[in-house]
């Protein structure tokens, strides 16, 4: 079992972006593995570990990264015991690029990386307009199947004849994010006032299978408080007794993997900087999309050498600045599909440290007034854990 790492949660992760052990893209293949799903790789070793199994469980904590579980144990008894080693299996794995939430999902949902699957951040430009695709408002333009065209493991799953469903607030039935990431699961929408633990557990008792959960009161927390607040805290009480409340009632046959789509980091407000209050940020840039940790510039045209130049000596030490050739080079998504590329900017800007780059002229207002961010390429924001209870 890994000890939580010591060393700077601010460096880069490696290139390539790959832990030792695996990515959010081997979690889903992993699950239907354990329910014995015809082709099905396990490239994590849970076969042996779990032994025989006929449901699996899968939560995903919204920004529950690697890097904060030594904050979080204080108010997390079940947590605790994982990290020292007393209950369960603890396995840190590294989430997709960037480190938001409807990339990560999709590779969650999918097994395959950004390039292949083109949910490649937060907000992509649509390729031959100037609209910016915000993922979690989106609905049906463009139509869910052609932007994210992979099939995905729920999907593959209800082919094998395994039932799987999903767990979900009421508000995500119907959206873009939701048949992209949810295809092929039976969906089960959760009022806002519903005891959600008592829907999920009355879920995974009804059937074997796959069934998925989905928890975003930790990341919300920390956009809105910061890391470490008070409320941030409370928070982390709430999905410890989730998961304990999951874990004792889990039937004898089944397997419970918990894992995040991105860790975080607090930004304070001297280490933004607005690109739309800077006249050698500003010029040449026509569309601004991407999130404060990573910018994806579209330029006018003509302009994309100037903007790299301005942007690279501008933000030295405090970012890496990519062409878009150069970024895909790197290996940042993964191979990328010919036809998403012009989804990704001329300019790619990846924050370092505790930088980020805000947009006043092309964001809502209350993006700049979130205190804890992700999105980077930092082991703050990409390592996440993996942790399996057996029933």
């Amino acid at each position: 079992m890994p000890r939580l790492s010591r060393a700077d949660p601010l460096r880069p992760a490696p290139p390539g972006l790959r832990s030792p052990l695996g990515s959010i893209c081997d979690v889903l293949p992993a699950a239907a593995a354990l329910l014995k799903v015809a082709g099905a790789i396990d490239a994590l070793g849970l076969t042996n570990w779990a032994g025989d199994v006929r449901r699996v469980v899968v939560l995903l904590v919204d920004g529950l990264g690697w890097h904060l579980l030594s904050e979080l144990v204080a108010d997390a008894p079940l947590l605790a015991a994982v990290v020292g080693g007393g209950i369960g299996r603890l396995d840190e794995l590294v989430c997709a690029f960037p480190s938001t939430t409807p990339t990560s999902l999709v590779s969650l949902a999918t097994g395959a990386q950004p390039g292949e699957h083109g949910v490649l951040g937060f907000t992509l430009k649509l390729p031959h307009t100037d609209r910016v695709l915000n993922h979690i408002d989106w609905r049906d333009d463009p139509p869910p199947a052609r932007w994210q065209p992979v099939a995905t493991w729920f999907e593959r799953l209800d082919r094998a004849g395994v039932g799987t469903r999903a767990v979900l607030p009421a508000a995500f039935v119907g959206s873009g994010l939701t048949d992209a990431v949810y295809r092929g699961a039976r969906i089960r929408p959760t009022p806002h006032d519903a005891d959600y633990g008592e829907q999920l557990c009355d879920e995974i008792n009804a059937a074997p299978g796959l069934v998925y959960g989905y928890t975003a009161a930790l990341d919300t927390a920390a956009h809105l408080s910061g890391i470490g607040s008070p409320q941030w805290h409370a928070a982390a009480t709430y999905v410890d007794t989730l998961l304990r409340r999951l874990a004792e009632s889990l039937p004898a046959d089944t397997v419970l993997l918990v894992t995040a789509d991105h860790g975080g980091v607090n930004v304070e407000p001297d280490a933004r900087i607005d690109l739309d209050t800077d006249p050698r940020l500003a010029a040449g840039v026509r569309v601004v999309a991407g999130d404060p940790r990573v910018r994806y510039l579209y330029t006018e045209p003509g302009a994309a050498a100037d903007v790299l130049a301005a942007w690279s000596e501008t933000l030295a030490g405090r970012a890496e600045v990519y062409s878009r050739d150069d970024a895909v080079a790197a290996g940042l998504f993964g191979p990328v599909r010919p036809e998403h590329l012009p989804r990704l900017g001329d300019v790619v800007v990846v924050c370092a440290g505790q930088t980020a780059v805000l947009a006043s002229a092309h964001e809502p207002p209350e993006v700049a007034g979130l205190i804890g961010l992700h999105g980077g390429a930092t082991a703050a924001e990409m390592a996440i854990p993996l942790i399996v209870l057996r029933g």
